[in-house]
């Protein structure tokens, strides 16, 4: 919270069938804590209806207080580790693209062995480096491990920092009223994607219709030979995959390349599959609607299907008839001019140093051409650093 009373908002948010947020949970509590997390996690079970024994998927950024509140609360759930927040820690002792190129590569591994050749790989370049990465279980961070449960190979929790940045100017309002308006925003919200609804076609979202028309593309160059059963095998003959092969089970619903367990939509070996049915004259459903029913278009449409309800406004709330009188939180006044954007972090500041390809001078300091001093131009230039070399 921004404003004089302090807080922190805790969030939880899913992903919806369009690749898009969907706010589940919010509150205001005094810390991000561990006990914080273990009470806002215990009324989010509740208000789901959920058993101790239930198998989610949560991810976050790994702070400490979340690890052993999500431990306790949900014992059975797979929990997932930011890469994004790994890559923050591991680059404070490893710099560079090299060193990030092979960690995200590590992470994006979808089978074990693509995930010990490129551990056995960054073992090379650095042990050091390798050793860090090996205490991270990898059941929490990278794709090889995952479990397929959740039909989705997301790696970030970007989730929570896109809703974080639509609250940001109900942030430094008191907290009734900060809580209003995150109610407010997501009865909006659920408005705007019903309107895009409505004008939506087809069998899968328009985020997964899209993602899938390049997986179709990318199967057109397969080979693929039957067995006489149910499995396929899927070669690649040309181009940056040459070699690669493959096997597609259609009754299972596997291809060893995990793809399409862990996203839950088909991957260009299965595709290429389908279409090989089809030409022979098996009889085969269209390609999408072997994607799974969390990318379809009437799953979405159930997803919405639930509104947020409007409310009176304070004049007409009825009086609380509670024993215990509720004392307004501790004022306190922040030091320094009231911040509203949140602080980037020095990764941020290098990605925002890149545009097109070139490097941009923000975060940076100018040198003068003319009098040698920093902090202004040539057409600025009022003689100011010469004459401190000067004084000097």
């Amino acid at each position: 919270m921004k404003g004089p009373f302090p807080g922190q908002l805790l969030t939880a948010v899913a992903m919806d069938p369009n690749n898009g947020i969907y706010p589940l949970a919010y509150a205001i509590a005094e810390a991000e804590s561990k006990d914080s997390w273990t009470w806002f996690l215990d009324l989010l079970r509740d208000d789901l209806e959920l058993p101790v024994n239930a198998n989610f998927i949560f991810i976050s950024d790994r702070q400490k207080g979340i690890i052993p509140a999500i431990a306790a609360v949900f014992p059975s759930v797979e929990h997932r580790y930011c890469v994004r927040h790994i890559h923050q820690n591991f680059r404070l002792q490893w710099r560079g693209k090299a060193y990030k190129d092979m960690l995200w590569a590590i992470a994006t591994a979808t089978t074990v062995q693509q995930f010990q050749d490129k551990m056995e790989e960054m073992r090379l370049m650095n042990p050091d480096a390798h050793h860090y990465l090996s205490q991270i279980p990898a059941v929490h961070w990278t794709r090889s491990h995952f479990s397929g449960r959740a039909k989705t190979e997301v790696l970030l929790n970007n989730l929570c920092e896109v809703f974080n940045a639509r609250l940001v100017d109900g942030r430094d309002k008191p907290i009734i009223r900060a809580l209003e308006y995150v109610r407010e925003y997501c009865m909006k919200r659920i408005v705007n994607v019903l309107k895009v609804i409505a004008k939506t076609d087809g069998v899968l979202t328009p985020k997964a219709a899209e993602h899938f028309e390049l997986v179709k593309k990318h199967a057109t160059n397969l080979i693929v030979q039957w067995n006489g059963g149910p499995k396929y095998q899927v070669s690649c003959n040309l181009g940056e995959r040459y070699g690669e092969q493959f096997v597609v089970d259609v009754i299972e619903r596997t291809c060893t390349c995990r793809k399409w367990e862990i996203r839950g939509m088909p991957c260009t070996h299965v595709v290429a599959t389908n279409w090989d049915m089809a030409a022979n004259g098996l009889k085969v459903d269209i390609p999408e609607r072997w994607v799974d029913e969390c990318y379809w278009l009437s799953t979405w449409k159930k997803v919405y299907s639930y509104k947020i309800g409007p409310i009176n406004g304070r004049s007409m709330w009825p009086r609380a008839r509670c024993s215990t009188k509720l004392l307004e939180p501790m004022y306190h006044k922040p030091v320094g001019r009231p911040r509203k954007m949140r602080r980037k972090d020095e990764m941020e500041k290098e990605d925002s140093m890149v545009k097109d390809g070139k490097l941009s001078r923000k975060w940076k300091k100018v040198t003068c051409g003319s009098c040698g001093g920093k902090g202004h131009n040539k057409r600025r230039c009022t003689g100011q650093g010469s004459t401190a070399a000067q004084s000097s």
